[in-house]
């Protein structure tokens, strides 16, 4: 055995398996482009909406997770309170359920017939079939990931740095802004780049509860769904750039920086704190 190694080697057997499960795939679609015209295929009116449409209801809904996905995951590592573990399994639901269903239950939630129809018919909202329902699908299913990322890093990290900035006088809020957030720079970076790539990819929420209206709410998804009876070849070019850019958003999301990024605020922060120590002694 090598050095370094502390794993049998015939582990590289299923390994090679598993890269191929994924690679021949991918290795498909590239071999069927039509590479002359490649350039055309993804650069239709159509297919330059879809891309357009994507890539900012993605941005939204990302941000839409962020803000709701944060606290959450705050909460749900630092408190204790009644319900806590079936609040964490209901949060993580939109993981395990099918796209489809979770398009039926937002359209009967915020649809003319749903649960909060009648209010918003009062207040001449229309929800279903807009570029809201997507940016709402999306962020459905996609903050799990963020909540994921997020609670897992709490949990693991030391609160000490938060304890003491509480002992020399700051309030909760501040020492959530500038001790407890910047730790988690890392884990925040992973949980926003994979909330932003479920939200590119996003399909059977976003047709159920928005439908596929041209430039209003037909995502890539939708597009290569739509191409894939009309010209294939379409169809394919796209599915290509979708992978490319998904490949792209998952090698930021485990880039180096990352934990470098972290190191980063860690020693701002412990900067920020011997300075903070200094005033109070002072």
């Amino acid at each position: 055995m090598s050095a370094g190694r502390s794993y049998p080697g015939w582990l590289w057997v299923p390994v090679g398996v598993a890269a191929l499960f994924v690679l021949l795939p991918l290795a498909a679609i590239v071999a069927h482009v039509d590479w002359p015209h490649f350039l055309a295929l993804i650069g239709s009116p159509s297919s330059l909406d879809a891309l357009r449409l994507s890539v900012v209801s993605a941005l939204l809904s990302t941000a839409v997770c962020v803000l709701l996905g944060v606290p959450t995951a705050v909460v749900l590592a630092r408190g204790r309170f009644p319900g806590q573990s079936f609040g964490r399994a209901l949060v993580l639901v939109p993981l395990v359920l099918p796209p489809v269903v979770s398009g039926l239950a937002l359209l009967y939630t915020v649809g003319r017939h749903g649960l909060l129809g009648p209010l918003f018919a009062e207040l001449g909202w229309q929800v279903p079939f807009t570029f809201l329902a997507v940016v709402l699908a999306q962020s459905f299913v996609s903050l799990p990931f963020i909540v994921i990322s997020l609670e897992g890093a709490l949990r693991t990290a030391v609160d000490s740095h938060d304890e003491i900035a509480i002992a020399y006088g700051a309030s909760r809020t501040q020492v959530l802004f500038k001790v407890t957030l910047p730790s988690l720079g890392p884990a925040l970076v992973s949980g926003i780049v994979l909330s932003f790539a479920r939200s590119l990819g996003e399909f059977g929420a976003t047709i159920t509860v928005a439908g596929s209206l041209q430039g209003v709410t037909r995502t890539l998804p939708l597009e290569i769904y739509l191409q894939n009876n009309l010209d294939p070849d379409a169809a394919v070019a796209l599915s290509l750039l979708l992978i490319l850019v998904s490949l792209a958003v998952v090698l930021v999301a485990g880039r180096p920086w990352r934990r470098a990024l972290g190191d980063e605020l860690l020693e701002l922060l412990g900067t920020g704190t011997s300075a903070a120590r200094g005033r109070m002694e002072a």
